[in-house]
């Protein structure tokens, strides 16, 4: 008996260091809390920023998943219409590729899309790019280009 306890007790430690060391994969210098400060999409012949005045987005970053929270600052007393939005999932990330998983979103046609973006870190400054493929979700035709840069927040 007391065998096999030492047996379980083992397969269980190595069972979640490997779940441990997956998890550490994910480059820690992007986990954190981050502000949008712009957001472009690059189409064929044209450049649309995708920033409203009076709006503001945060992203939170783990090793496992990600969350963003988009308001506006008017509490939907302007003529934005995006009172408030969100959506969140898991990650993957490989090399510099970043994917997320989105499984919860108030736009609940882009919930079950994964996106995949590069990611770069220039000081606190994320920089997150990636082809957003409209035509999928029925947004459009055409295929953009959306590049988004943070900031990191501070505590």
């Amino acid at each position: 008996m007391r065998m096999i306890c030492l047996v379980l007790a083992a397969g269980l430690f190595y069972a979640c260091n490997c779940e441990k060391s997956n998890k550490s994969d994910f480059p820690e210098e992007y986990i954190g809390t981050w502000q949008l400060i712009s957001s472009d999409y690059y189409g064929k012949d044209s450049v649309k920023s995708n920033m409203v005045d009076g709006q503001e987005m945060i992203k939170i970053i783990t090793p496992t998943h990600f969350a963003f929270f988009l308001h506006d600052l008017y509490q939907g007393k302007d003529s934005s219409n995006v009172a408030y939005m969100s959506g969140g999932g898991t990650v993957t990330f490989e090399g510099n590729k970043y994917t997320e998983h989105l499984d919860f979103c108030t736009a609940r046609e882009w919930e079950t899309h994964s996106f995949h973006f590069n990611l770069e870190l220039r000081g606190d400054t994320l920089i997150q790019q990636g082809v957003e493929e409209l035509e999928e979700l029925g947004l459009g035709d055409e295929n953009l280009l959306l590049i988004e840069k943070y900031i990191r927040v501070r505590e």
